[in-house]
């Protein structure tokens, strides 16, 4: 992962050599600065892109009410390319323009030029550049590629073509230059100008309208000397208006303005309330999902979670951070997702709470309060289905969902834990020539229906130990027990596993087919075996606003028990599914196709 990074090997290697020879004294401010100005950019950056895609997600404030998909997350997954040739750029400079060299800290003077400066030449021949990239003969061949994202991010501000990227450095350098030359430069004059010129950047490529209207009328003429989201945006929708870089006196000057400029912030200022019809509520897994959240590090959520890719051991620190920040401050669950699915919209919450959490039993009452609390807030906005994700629906924690049912009999919102949905999806993955298989698990729901149904087909169901076999057994109806047998001799090649350990795995036989009944996936230690997903599905090709992987799940791929919040909400279902109650597996397997969910294997 981001091998670009070493082209600032020979900046590090300059300051180590300086550093050895003559000590700390021998480092000027302007080269210390060099990679630190870089870090902070890259960390204002993606507090830009975490902030933003929370508020996309939760905000009444939209401005293009339309989804992200994956090209374009994998368009525009190079954003920091650019703060690394910037970088570089800098060291040359420094190096070749001896004036560049131990500038002060700060000059007042030196900084009302970069802005008198920016306002002037830069804003001017940004606006005649932009139009002439709109062009047919430019923009087919260079600016097309930043349009291609119509709903923008704070990362698409700097999605551009190479040769894009050179003019806007030109034009940038333009302040900065002319004030070394005339001797009034300063470090912090240009931090802060580069700043400026990141935040303008990504507050204007924000999808939601952020600048409130007192900001405009405490100080009118601002209108013209600072654009916003909406102005940004619809130049992005329309093309041929609102070409300004940041200031849109220029599009006042030339009559490019779009006439809508002003109607689009005041309605995407006021916004419009949206209750979601589904909420899917799940936590964090382990330390490392926290930056695999959509709201986390765009390009690692648009893949599956992979603990073994090496840069993902450079991340602790901040997975240790931000469990600490989570346990302390996280009173309520989140959100981290908005999808559409025809007239349906659905929300992802997040308790902020990771896997081990769960195991605490000194835990589980705190666990179970937000639980109980983001049940009741989406009851009360009028939400018509909750889905129970991952340990939120734990048996052990509350009964399946069935403790909130039973203290609020008045529900509204419906509670669905998806066990007949991924049942079906189980079953519909075992071949269907099978004869035999064997249960690794315990007596869940969905063992428990997995085992009745393929009891009830004539397929032999072998378990081992006998505890699991007896407790399991004492669920199966009588007249389907038969074909239930308890066996640590006749090993079949289809495992149905709830959890399993390598020692266990390596008792199944040569081509064994490891079929998951949890939510959980299982460890790959055998290259000799079969290892199919958890119960999932691919989505419909209409759900909108999908770029994030569901944890471990391939892209545009969902998990049975979410998906069956999804039906729950399309079909009307009235009932709860939860704690012992369980749609039929058959009803809702029909369902998922009928509304366009494919299998993931064919059995």
């Amino acid at each position: 992962m981001m091998p670009q990074y070493v082209v600032m090997a020979p900046v590090v290697v300059h300051g180590a050599r300086r550093v050895a020879g003559g000590g700390w004294g021998d480092i000027d401010l302007a080269f210390a600065l060099i990679l630190p100005s870089l870090l902070l950019r890259m960390a204002h950056n993606q507090i830009w892109i975490s902030a933003a895609r929370y508020q996309t997600a939760r905000s009444k404030h939209r401005i293009v009410d339309r989804g992200i998909e994956f090209d374009q997350v994998d368009r525009e997954r190079g954003w920091d390319d650019q703060i690394i040739l910037n970088g570089l750029f800098f060291y040359v400079g420094y190096l070749l323009i001896p004036s560049a060299r131990h500038l002060p800290a700060w000059r007042a003077d030196g900084a009302a030029a970069m802005a008198l400066l920016h306002a002037g030449p830069v804003e001017f021949l940004y606006y005649w550049f932009h139009r002439a990239l709109h062009h047919h003969f430019l923009y087919s061949r260079y600016h097309s590629h930043h349009h291609s994202s119509i709903v923008t991010e704070p990362i698409t501000s700097v999605i551009h073509p190479f040769a894009e990227h050179m003019v806007y450095y030109f034009l940038f350098a333009i302040p900065m230059l002319t004030t070394v030359y005339m001797g009034n430069a300063s470090v912090l004059g240009f931090v802060l100008y580069i700043a400026y010129i990141d935040f303008m950047n990504n507050m204007g490529h924000c999808n939601f309208e952020l600048v409130p209207k007192w900001v405009f009328q405490l100080f009118p003429p601002l209108k013209y000397l600072m654009y916003t989201p909406s102005f940004h945006s619809l130049h992005h929708t329309q093309f041929r208006t609102n070409y300004s870089l940041f200031m849109p006196f220029y599009d006042y000057i030339y009559n490019t303005m779009d006439k809508s400029s002003d109607q689009l912030y005041q309605s995407s200022l006021r916004g419009t309330e949206e209750t979601p019809d589904l909420v899917h509520l799940t936590h964090m897994t382990d330390l490392q999902s926290a930056y695999h959240l959509r709201i986390g590090f765009a390009s690692i959520a648009s893949k599956p979670s992979n603990r073994s890719m090496w840069y993902m051991w450079t991340l602790w620190p901040l997975a240790w951070l931000s469990m600490v920040f989570a346990w302390v401050y996280g009173s309520s669950a989140f959100v981290v997702e908005r999808i559409k699915l025809k007239k349906l919209t659905m929300q992802t919450w997040a308790i902020p709470r990771y896997n081990f959490q769960y195991g605490l039993n000194w835990e589980r009452e705190s666990i179970n309060d937000l639980i109980e609390k983001a049940i009741l807030d989406a009851d009360a906005r009028g939400v018509k289905v909750l889905s129970l994700g991952l340990l939120n629906q734990a048996k052990q924690l509350n009964g399946g969902g069935e403790l909130f049912r039973q203290k609020y009999p008045k529900l509204r919102v419906r509670l669905v834990d998806g066990s007949g949905l991924a049942t079906a999806v189980v079953l519909k993955s075992i071949p269907h020539d099978a004869k035999q298989v064997f249960l690794q698990a315990g007596p869940s729901k969905i063992a428990c229906a997995t085992a009745s149904a393929l009891c009830e087909k004539g397929v032999k169901v072998i378990m081992n130990p006998k505890k699991e076999y007896d407790m399991l057994k004492s669920q199966i109806a009588d007249s389907r027990a038969s074909y239930l047998k308890n066996s640590s001799n006749h090993m079949p090649q289809i495992w149905l596993v709830d959890s399993i350990d390598d020692k266990e795995q390596k008792m199944a036989p040569q081509g064994t087919i490891f079929i998951p009944i949890s939510q959980f996936p299982i460890k790959k230690i055998r290259k000799d075996c079969t290892y199919l997903s958890t119960p999932a599905m691919k989505i419909p090709e209409t759900m909108q606003n999908i770029h994030a992987c569901e944890n471990w799940l391939p892209r545009k791929v969902m998990s049975a028990w979410r998906i069956a919040g999804i039906l729950h909400a399309l079909e009307g279902w009235t009932m709860h599914e939860c704690g012992d109650a369980m749609m039929d597996a058959e009803k809702a397997w029909s369902a998922a196709i009928s509304h366009g969910f494919v299998p993931l294997t064919k059995a």
